[in-house]
C-alpha cells in the first residue's frame, strides 16, 4: 500500500526541516528572521538539563556555538549528543535549563528552529516507496530553502544511483541519499549526527568536503561523530560530552599547534634527566624519561625546540600531533585508570 504524502512528511521530517507553514505548532511570532536578531551566536545554551526518570542524559549543558564554525560534538554512545541534538531542534523537551538556536526557543517555537536547520539524524529513514530522485525531489519541494539541482549535484558527486527504489538501496546508499537532501537546502545551520556511517572511506571524505564547503558558504555546521580523526579534520572546535555532561572543549588550532616528540636516550654516555633551558619553558609541557625512552610534550611551533634537541644527541627521533585521542583516552579513561 502507497503512503499519502503527509504521512511521509511525518515520518521524515527529522531528515529536514519542518514544513512551509508553521500552523504545527500554534502561531509562533512572525519576526523569526535570525538576521534581525542581535546574538552573535548560532547556538547558545545555559545550564540544559534533560532528565527521563531516574536518569540524567544532559545536565547543567552550557556551551556557545559561533556562527560559521564547525562545531564537533564528540563522545561514547549514552554521552547525551543525540539528546542535545534533538532537545535544540524541539524534539524533545528540556528539564531545565536554556536554549537558543539563533536567538529562538525552542521549546516556544520549534517550528521557527526547524525552518532554519538542515538535520540528519543517525538514524534518518526515507519513503522506501519512492525512487532516489524522487525523494530529493520531494525534499526540495517542502523546504523554503530547498535546491533540487545542487541535491542531484551532491548525490552525483557521491555516485549514487538515483533510479533506484529507496527499499532496493543498501544501507550506504541510504545513507547518501539522506546526506544529499540533507545538505542541499541552502540553511543557514547544518547538523550532521554520525554522517559517515555505513559509508566507504571513498565516500567519508567526500562527505567531509561537502561540510567544509558547507562553511566556506556560511554556514553553521555542528557535526557529530565517533570518528576522531574527522573532527580532527573538518572541526573549528570541538567539545566532548561524558555522561550528560560537558567535559571538554578545545579549539583545534590549539590541539594541532601540540606535539609529543618521542626518542631513544644513548644511556652509555651517561645522559641525565633533560634539564629545559628557560627560554624554551613555555614552548615545553612536559619531560618523561624512562629508561632509553625520552618523550617530550610541546605546544607551539617547533623550529625554537630543534637546536635544544640536537644538543641531547637522541636517536630514532620522531615528532607526532598529539592528537584528539589522548584528550578523548584523558577524558574518557581517566576514572577507570584511577580505579584499577
Amino acid at each position: 500500500m502507497v503512503s499519502a504524502p503527509a504521512p511521509i512528511a511525518d515520518r521524515t521530517t527529522a531528515v529536514v526541516a519542518g514544513p512551509r507553514s508553521n500552523s504545527a505548532e500554534g502561531n509562533p511570532r512572525r519576526d523569526d528572521d535570525p538576521a534581525a536578531r542581535s546574538t552573535s551566536a548560532a547556538v547558545t545554551t545555559r545550564r540544559l538539563g534533560k532528565r527521563y526518570g531516574d536518569f540524567d542524559a544532559l545536565i547543567d549543558l552550557s556551551l556557545e556555538v559561533a556562527r560559521g564554525e564547525v562545531f564537533g560534538l564528540l563522545g561514547p554512545n549514552g554521552a547525551g549528543k543525540t539528546t542535545f541534538l534533538r532537545t535544540l531542534l524541539g524534539f524533545v523537551r528540556r528539564t531545565s535549563g536554556e536554549a537558543e538556536v539563533l536567538g529562538i526557543d525552542p521549546e516556544s517555537d520549534g517550528v521557527g528552529v526547524r525552518r532554519q536547520v538542515a538535520y540528519l539524524p543517525g538514524d534518518a529513514r526515507l519513503p522506501r516507496h519512492l525512487r532516489g530522485r524522487s525523494v530529493l525531489k520531494f525534499f526540495a519541494d517542502i523546504r523554503p530553502d530547498g535546491d533540487f539541482d545542487k541535491a542531484m549535484g551532491i548525490a552525483e558527486r557521491l555516485e549514487l544511483d538515483l533510479r533506484r527504489h529507496v527499499g532496493l538501496m543498501s544501507t550506504g546508499m541510504r545513507q547518501k541519499l539522506a546526506i544529499a537532501a540533507v545538505v542541499a537546502p541552502h540553511s543557514p545551520i547544518l547538523i550532521l549526527d554520525e554522517p559517515t556511517a555505513n559509508l566507504d572511506p571513498t565516500v567519508r571524505s567526500r562527505v567531509l568536503d561537502l561540510v567544509t564547503q558547507a562553511k566556506g558558504e556560511g554556514k553553521t555546521v555542528i557535526f557529530s561523530s565517533h570518528v576522531l580523526s574527522e573532527i580532527e579534520e573538518v572541526c573549528d572546535r570541538v567539545v566532548l560530552l561524558k555522561r550528560g555532561r560537558l567535559a571538554r572543549q578545545l579549539a583545534l588550532t590549539d590541539l594541532r599547534a601540540r606535539h609529543r616528540i618521542v626518542a631513544e636516550r644513548d644511556l652509555t654516555l651517561g645522559q641525565k634527566h633533560p634539564e629545559v633551558p628557560p627560554e624554551l619553558a613555555e614552548s615545553v609541557e612536559q619531560v618523561t624519561a624512562a629508561g632509553d625512552r625520552l618523550v617530550i610534550e610541546t605546544v607551539g611551533d617547533l623550529a625554537p625546540l630543534l637546536g635544544w634537541l640536537s644538543m641531547l644527541r637522541l636517536r630514532q627521533v620522531r615528532a607526532e600531533a598529539f592528537g584528539l585521542r589522548a584528550v578523548y583516552d584523558s577524558v574518557h579513561f581517566s576514572d577507570e585508570s584511577r580505579q584499577s
